[in-house]
């Protein structure tokens, strides 16, 4: 006997199977939903290619992958970045589009003008693909004080993205490459400025709120949608941004509307918070897989 876990909107489902059921020859092998994940390939695994494969296989969807650079990091620093041709990104991700059916984009960092422009080219041709749009990190800030880069975003990504992901700070600045800079409260109307653009929602993180609380708040054509707030947990974390946009992206592969993909990533991601991994030195790592490590109910309960 083993134990097979299956993923349903984000519950954990532990079913105990015989193997003869493997081997019998009428079985229906049914092929989960494929994310194409762009970003960088980070060692540590708290952002990037490598956390997409964590946070999408944890909620049932098989992650294929282009890279867009690669990192020299650990827990502490990123020390260094290097980018991937953009001929290199374009030819990754059209082979893979060739071959595979995609359910969902999930676009993470992409390290220059050129990159941003052959992918958003790339991604025009699938139209009917959602795309959650990712692209800052707080390990990698420098993308955000390039005014080109900004820009670029803007203009070619933005308007295909069926969720924007943004945190307060980043979405000021972002809003500076069309109004100049300002001291008032200004959140609400430059994300609904971005839906303007052309993406569907915008999901703002971090917003300023009561102490020891964490809130995010999510807009869409007719205003706010949500606001959710949780508990701030204790300790430093890295990845905890980059585990909601790809939650979200899996759970809009798996036929789950915006709103409610939100929620079940935010709830996610809290719990992967609250079983953070100490791997080094530095800060923790979300740990996607808490549930695999969840002790049954007989168990706990002897």
């Amino acid at each position: 006997m083993f134990g097979i876990l299956v993923i349903a909107h984000g519950t954990a489902l532990k079913v105990k199977c015989s193997a003869d059921y493997v081997n019998a020859f009428l079985v229906q092998i049914q092929s989960s939903p494929v994310v194409l994940s762009f970003g960088v390939a980070d060692p540590v695994g708290a952002i990037g290619i490598q956390a997409d494969l964590a946070t999408c296989g944890a909620l049932g969807c098989h992650t294929v992958c282009v890279i867009t650079a690669l990192l020299i990091a650990d827990t502490t620093v990123v020390e260094d970045v290097n980018p991937i041709d953009a001929d290199w990104v374009a030819d990754q991700a059209r082979s893979l589009l060739e071959d595979i059916p995609v359910a969902a984009f999930k676009l993470g960092h992409l390290d220059s003008i050129e990159t941003i422009a052959v992918v958003a080219e790339i991604i025009s041709d699938y139209p009917q693909v959602p795309m959650v749009l990712d692209p800052f990190s707080s390990l990698l800030p420098q993308q955000r004080d390039d005014e080109d880069m900004l820009l670029a975003i803007r203009q070619l990504l933005i308007p295909q993205a069926t969720l924007v992901q943004l945190s307060a700070d980043e979405l000021a600045r972002v809003a500076e490459t069309w109004r100049e800079p300002s001291n008032e409260d200004t959140l609400e109307i430059d994300a609904m400025q971005l839906i303007e653009f052309g993406c569907e929602f915008v999901l703002v993180t971090g917003v300023p709120g009561e102490a020891q609380q964490v809130r995010n708040l999510l807009f869409g054509g007719d205003g706010l949608v949500r606001s959710d707030q949780r508990q701030r947990l204790l300790g430093t974390f890295v990845g905890a941004g980059n585990t909601i946009s790809a939650a979200i992206s899996a759970m809009l592969a798996n036929g789950v509307d915006v709103p409610e993909a939100v929620l079940e990533a935010e709830e996610f991601t809290h719990a992967a918070l609250g079983n953070a991994l100490r791997l080094g030195m530095g800060k923790r790592v979300p740990d996607r897989y808490f549930w695999s490590r969840e002790p049954e109910p007989d168990v706990a309960a002897k």
